[in-house]
């Protein structure tokens, strides 16, 4: 897979891009990714790529200039054909399902944007996919594009070691993640759960699902009644015990419940 991620600070996409999972993946040529700085199709000598906008208001804006241009170049530069994406509040939600989505893509192109955001016709010239990751802002898109690369990454088939890390994920499987323990078997009064010490990888299975379950239903009974559709039945029949034994009023059909 390859990633042109073009920005106003390649270094920060470059630096991330080098370690961990990532910087593995690259090294095993499964992963390709390549910042452009922005300022490589500045307007003039100076470096420009942004300018006040019409009507008046506070900040700067992003040239269509510079920006599409920038991105055509990209596009053209070789390789497959790229899934453009600029990070925008005003884009989709981003979640599990996106990022798998653009894991079956063979080229993405991120596009971060900076300061008040991008002149309206980048967002119609280029017709790009936007995508933003929550109701908050950044004061760039590059933490944002990195994100979204390091998560659909881990979908592409070798960039995870071991693929049962990435199935086995929080939202893969429509559930958070069970509780994960490791030594001391005893720490400040805690201990670890008897299963996990027995041996007995059936009841260890068991004991992940219904935690997996009783966490989802505390923490993010939201996340529950957006997956129940998908969820496998035994882990369905794990949130309706744990509601009924707790006495949680649940009812996944209805988003206010």
């Amino acid at each position: 897979m390859r990633c042109d991620v073009l920005t106003l600070f390649p270094a920060v996409v470059e630096a991330y891009a080098a370690v961990g999972v990532l910087g593995k993946a690259a090294a095993a040529g499964i992963l390709d990714v390549r910042a452009h700085d922005l300022r490589r199709w500045a307007i003039n000598r100076y470096g420009q790529v942004d300018d006040e906008p019409y009507g008046g208001g506070p900040g700067m804006v992003l040239m269509a200039s510079v920006v599409v241009p920038a991105v055509r170049d990209v596009l053209s530069s070789g390789g497959a054909p790229g899934h453009v994406v600029i990070t925008t509040p005003r884009g989709r939600r981003f979640d599990d399902a996106v990022a798998r989505e653009l894991a079956s893509v063979s080229r993405l192109v991120l596009v971060c944007g900076r300061y008040e955001g991008f002149d309206e016709r980048v967002y119609e010239l280029l017709g790009a996919d936007e995508i933003s990751l929550g109701d908050f802002v950044l004061s760039g898109g590059e933490l944002a594009a990195l994100a979204i690369l390091d998560a659909a990454a881990r979908h592409v088939p070798g960039v995870v070691g071991d693929p049962g890390s990435v199935t086995a994920d929080s939202f893969t499987s429509g559930l958070l993640d069970f509780p994960v323990f490791t030594r001391p078997e005893s720490y400040e009064g805690r201990v670890v759960p008897e299963v996990l010490l027995s041996g007995h990888h059936a009841r260890v299975a068991a004991w992940r699902r219904r935690e997996a379950a009783r966490l989802t239903l505390a923490l993010r009974p939201d996340l529950l009644r957006g997956s129940w559709p998908s969820l496998d039945e035994a882990s369905r029949a794990e949130v309706v015990e744990i509601a009924a034994d707790q006495g949680i009023d649940f009812d996944p059909g209805h988003p206010g419940a």
